[in-house]
């Protein structure tokens, strides 16, 4: 007999089924024992005797049975499966269970997040986590397939690549076969798809894992993330944002069934937001209701900023191109340059952020000697990016978007490792596997490396 899952069992009053799950709760009421079994599409309700009376919660099961119409006073409203249950004919325990460090029944805030984690395969059973898991899954097949109609196609950049200056600290990863070389593990595939744009790809996306080693917030993970990523050539800003704008609006009527409060989205200048709301990550909504979102965009930034620790720095990034009018102001006052930099907005939250990108190599060159960089390091750092650029580079530009802030923000959850199904912690540690954790004297001796503790004296 096929395995029938929970969801469509409303569909076999009257026929036998064989179903498969965790006991998700047991009421013992004498010679009648009522199980609750879940699986991934829900819950049912099983009635038997004393063979269920044995089991624990969260014990794993197979079960045959006659699917029946509860009498009317046991209907439970609050189940898509409440009018029916399940009488048990047969009964196999596929695994014992033991007692749980903490309940999977409950929606999980109150328990300690270390421990949660710790975990993690325990607290992805919580039916919130699975519909989370579910949610993004389909917010990310929708991304692909509506890139696909619009002509993109998806292309994997390496992961193992070369340190370069885009605003956060790199993971470094050592080289056997270099020693005393290292790779770094891209905070974005910039570098990437503007070489793809060379190469004559035009339409670009990846579902992209990007990697920073950066303090960790609600609204941004520590270590590693995913972000829609996205390039075309021979585009504009216009274009750019007419697109994504059209993606969102997609995504949250279509597949999260919400509602945007203003289309099109407004537009704000950078000094415009920072007028008017004191931000340039602003929330238009005048009440703040969780499933009604209100983008804006935020465009005609700078093209650097002054900071605490440095002289100047890219209001976005190195590759962002200056305003053409602008372009005189490089030599003379760089703070007045305005560039081609676009974010969008949501509900107080940054959402996506992109650019034109620069294609004059000479331009370029002079944005990364404003920055500080000598002549030697930008040949080191980014000598084969200017070298691509002698061969013919199309006008370009681009946007990324964090797919777990965003999906965050449209599931309502406090914090994004709501939605990534193994978070790192905010110290710093991998669910589950405890990771970082030291390398043994071999793994150290081939990579030429020896592990200098700092003194405590």
């Amino acid at each position: 007999m096929q395995r029938v899952f929970v969801g469509q069992i409303i569909e076999k009053i009257g026929k036998k089924v064989r179903v498969c799950g965790w006991v998700n709760s047991r009421r013992d009421h004498g010679k009648l024992v009522f199980i609750d079994l879940r699986d991934r599409s829900g819950l049912i309700q099983l009635v038997g005797g004393d063979e269920l009376g044995r089991l624990r919660l969260e014990d794993v099961i197979e079960i045959e049975g006659k699917v029946k119409k509860r009498p009317t006073k046991l209907v439970n409203p609050k189940l898509s499966t409440g009018k029916i249950e399940v009488q048990v004919e047969k009964i196999k325990v596929l695994a014992k269970a033991a007692e749980l460090p903490f309940d999977v029944d409950s929606d999980g805030y109150k328990i300690n997040e270390e421990t949660r984690l710790k975990y993690r395969y325990l607290d992805l059973r919580r039916p919130r986590l699975l519909r989370n898991l579910e949610v993004r899954y389909r917010v990310i097949k929708f991304i692909r397939d509506w890139l696909d109609e619009q002509g993109f196609i998806e292309i994997e950049t390496p992961i193992l690549t070369k340190a370069t200056p885009e605003g956060a600290r790199d993971f470094l990863v050592p080289s056997r076969f270099q020693p005393g070389k290292f790779y770094a593990l891209p905070q974005s595939p910039q570098q990437y798809k503007q070489l793809l744009m060379v190469a004559g790809v035009e339409k670009y996306y990846q579902i992209a894992r990007c990697f920073r080693d950066e303090d960790p917030r609600a609204d941004r993970a520590y270590g590693e993330f995913t972000q829609l990523d996205l390039e075309m050539s021979f585009t504009t800003q216009e274009e750019i944002l007419n697109l994504i704008e059209e993606l969102y609006i997609q995504i949250i009527e279509k597949i999260l069934k919400k509602r945007i409060d203003r289309k099109p989205f407004p537009r704000f200048t950078y000094k415009q937001a920072m007028k008017k709301f004191g931000s340039d990550k602003f929330d238009l909504r005048k009440k703040k209701e969780p499933d009604v979102f209100s983008f804006a965009w935020v465009v005609d930034f700078p093209l650097f900023e002054k900071t605490k620790t440095r002289e100047l720095r890219p209001m976005h990034h190195p590759f962002t191109a200056p305003k053409d009018e602008d372009v005189p102001l490089l030599d003379k006052e760089p703070l007045k340059v305005c560039s081609w930099q676009h974010d969008l907005v949501c509900n107080g939250l940054e959402v996506a952020g992109g650019s034109i990108r620069i294609t004059d190599p000479k331009i370029q060159q002079k944005v990364f000697e404003i920055l500080g960089h000598t002549r030697e390091e930008i040949q080191r750092k980014f000598g084969h990016l200017l070298k691509a650029f002698e061969y013919g580079v199309p006008p370009h530009g681009g946007i990324a978007a964090g797919i777990d802030r965003l999906l965050s923000l449209l599931v309502n959850e406090p914090n994004l490792r709501e939605v990534i199904a193994f978070p790192m912690t905010s110290g710093g540690k991998t669910a589950v596997m405890e990771a970082p954790s030291k390398a043994d004297k071999k793994q150290l001796k081939e990579l030429q490396l020896n592990v200098v503790r700092k003194s405590t004296t």
